[in-house]
C-alpha cells in the first residue's frame, strides 16, 4: 500500500490535536472552524487557483451553510506546499482585509522551519480570538460542522 503524502507532515496525534484544538477553540465562539488537508491537485484542478480550490471546499463542507456566515477555511495542498484561509462574509465584514495574511505570514514561518501541526495550531488560536471577539458564543449555539480534520 502507498503511503499517504500526509503523513510526511503530519502523524495520527497531530491530526487529533488539530481536531481537539478547534473544538476547546469553538467553546468560545459562535463561529466555525474547519482544516481541510488535500495532498494533490486532481488533473482536472491544474488550472484552477488555489483560492479556487478553497472556494470549492468552503462549498463541499457545507461552511457557506453557518448560521452566521462565521465559517472560516484552513485550506493546505501539501504537494505544493502552499494553503489559503478563507473566511466567510460575517466574518470579512468585521476584520480589516490584511488579517489573514497577517496570520498567514505567521504560519508560513512554522511551516518553513518544519513545525506544520504548530502551524495550523497558531492559525486555528489567532482566528479564535477573533471569532470569539466578534462572534461570542450564544446560548443556543450548536457545533455546525464536524471539527475532524478534512483529508482529500
Amino acid at each position: 500500500m502507498k503511503e499517504q503524502l500526509i503523513y510526511n507532515f503530519f502523524d495520527d496525534d497531530e491530526l487529533l490535536r488539530i481536531s481537539n484544538k478547534i473544538k476547546e477553540t469553538e467553546w468560545k465562539t459562535a463561529g466555525e472552524i474547519c482544516i481541510s488537508i488535500k495532498e494533490k491537485r486532481s488533473f482536472l484542478q491544474k488550472k484552477k487557483t488555489l483560492r479556487e480550490l478553497a472556494e470549492n471546499e468552503f462549498y463541499r463542507l457545507g461552511i457557506v451553510k453557518t448560521r452566521d456566515s462565521t465559517g472560516i477555511l484552513f485550506f493546505l495542498v501539501l504537494e505544493e506546499r502552499q494553503f489559503y484561509i478563507l473566511a466567510d462574509k460575517g466574518i470579512n465584514e468585521k476584520v480589516s482585509p490584511n488579517t489573514w495574511d497577517q496570520i498567514k505570514d505567521k504560519m508560513q514561518e512554522r511551516f518553513l522551519n518544519g513545525e506544520f501541526c504548530k502551524g495550523i495550531l497558531f492559525g486555528i488560536e489567532e482566528a479564535g480570538k477573533i471569532l470569539s471577539a466578534h462572534f461570542p458564543v450564544k446560548t443556543d449555539d450548536t457545533n455546525e460542522l464536524s471539527n475532524r480534520v478534512n483529508i482529500i
